[in-house]
Order: structure tokens, then sequence, then C-alpha cells
């Protein structure tokens, strides 16, 4: 199955859920936020109700109405890619059939987590959720949360239906990634951010970040860089992020890019629990990483 090279661009940001003072969903919050990210941090797409937007602690209808929101802010210039991956395939295909309704251009599935199913059951489940929207559709490979990996025949087998036309790879394993673009022309996205440019080398299309809400011009520099041919250009912009590429997983991703965007008067607000805000040094520490990257809070 033949599908678009790179099916949502080049760099799209995991978007932190904004949330007012009393940890209700800030609306409004988040399409100003999306704005900023795809008019100042030049994000191709956004990722809405992914782990950075707190989805284990959103209800549905909340994530319903973040999508609304975030389309009718930047959907005419950026594509908004919905978050709906469960470890129950029926929750999952509700999810999706909704975030198509609200108007979201695609769907990013992640890996059932927890409890553990074996590769048929891996391929029954994304298979289900392809099968219930006419979406395009990124699976979300990343074995350190869920417990389990893709495998690479898995991967293979799924990669023939038309509509899953990706993977947000955060498996940490480029031989692994190697071999599945080799065999398939499934777009490979980074799911970390200091292996975007790896990541590319071995046939990737870009990134899906976290650092993105404050590094997101740059990095899309360092992609563009790496596609003209100019590794130099691209590699100096690597090694200068590095510290917020790293940086911004000191803590949960969630915790410093909600304590970052309070510091650049941008919509976040709190965390809900389990999750707890960023203590004084936590932010101390953010300050001195984006320092270190060139990109002062």
């Amino acid at each position: 199955m033949t599908h678009d090279h790179r099916p949502f661009g080049r760099l799209l940001t995991a978007m932190v859920s904004p949330f007012r003072a009393d940890g209700s969903l800030d609306v409004e919050g988040a399409a100003r936020l999306a704005t900023y990210l795809v008019d100042e941090q030049a994000n191709d797409a956004l990722v809405i109700n992914g782990t950075t937007g707190e989805s284990p602690t959103t209800s549905d209808g909340e994530k319903e109405q973040l999508i609304r929101a975030v389309v009718e802010a930047v959907g005419d210039r950026a594509k908004v890619v919905a978050g709906v991956g469960t470890n129950d395939t029926s929750h999952t295909v509700e999810l999706a059939t909704a975030a198509e309704k609200a108007g979201a251009h695609g769907l990013l599935v992640v890996t059932p987590y927890y409890n553990k199913p074996p590769q048929s059951g891996l391929l029954r489940h994304f298979t289900a959720v392809a099968d219930a929207t006419g979406l395009p559709i990124l699976l979300y490979d990343i074995p350190h949360r869920a417990g389990i990996p893709i495998a690479t025949e898995t991967l293979v087998r799924l990669a023939e239906h038309p509509r899953i036309v990706g993977v947000k790879d955060a498996k940490g394993d480029l031989v692994a990634t190697s071999w599945v673009t080799k065999r398939t022309d499934l777009a490979f996205y980074s799911g970390e951010d200091a292996l975007a440019l790896p990541l590319l080398a071995v046939g990737g299309v870009g990134l899906i970040g976290t650092s993105t809400h404050v590094s997101g011009a740059a990095t899309q520099e360092m992609i563009q860089a790496y596609e003209r041919g100019d590794g130099a250009a691209a590699l100096a912009l690597h090694h200068r992020l590095l510290p917020i590429f790293t940086g911004i997983f000191r803590s949960p991703g969630t915790i410093l890019v909600k304590a970052a965007m309070a510091a650049k008067g941008l919509p976040g607000g709190p965390v809900r629990s389990p999750l707890v805000d960023a203590t004084e040094t936590e932010l101390a520490q953010l300050r001195e990483d984006c320092e270190a990257a060139g990109l002062p809070l």
C-alpha cells in the first residue's frame, strides 16, 4: 500500500491541555495555545489528547471539546491529530469515531498498555480502529510505557491497511525501525525529541515533539536542513537543542511544558493529579536548559 510520504508534515507537537486554576478545561486557552504553536513555533500539525495532553485524566467529553476548539483555531492551516488510544478496543473505537465527527484530520493510536496483549491482539486492535473511520492513523509504539513493543512483523502487516499511514516511534531501536522503513512506506515520526535527527537518517520524516512547545521553530529548521542535504547545519542545531530536547523530560514532560508556558505567559495552567506542578527548583533547572539551547524563557 502506497501512502503519502509525509502525511502530517515534518513537525508536530503533542500539545498540553490547558486547565484553569480550578482544574477545569480551558477551551479558549487551548485555541490560543494551538495558534501559538502553529503560527510562532512552525508546527505543521498538532497532536491533541495524547499523554502530554493528560489524556488519562480528561473525560471523553473534554477530549471532544479540545478537538473542536483546536480544529476551529488552526484547522485551516495545520492538521489536527487526535489521540484516541486506550487499552480497550471498543473504547478506542468510540473515541476514534467521536474524533472524526469533531473534525480531526487524523488519529494517534497507542499500543494497548498494561494488559500486554500478544502481537495477534495488537493486529486485531489496530485493524479494528482503522476500520472504524475514514481517517489516517499513526500507530504509537512506546514499549517503555505500554509494556510491549509493536513487533517488526506486526508493523509490516499493519502497513498493508490503507488508513494506517505511519508510526510515532518511541521504541528507541533504530535497527528495528530501519527494517520497517526498508520493508514498508510507513511515515516514521520520532516520538523522542533527541532522536529526531538520527531517525531521519534511517528513513524517518519528522518529529512529534514535547520540547517543541518552545523549540518548534528551531526544530523545524533542523529537519529542513537535513532534508536539503545540509547535514552540518542539522547537526549543529541538534547539538544546540539537546539541552531542551532532553531537559524537558527531567520530570514528566507535561509538568515542565506547563511550567514553561506559564513562564511565557501562555495557557497551560496546573496539571491534574496524579501529576504535580513543577517546583521552583525544577523551574530554575528548566530555565537553565532553555538558556543553554538558546531559547530563554
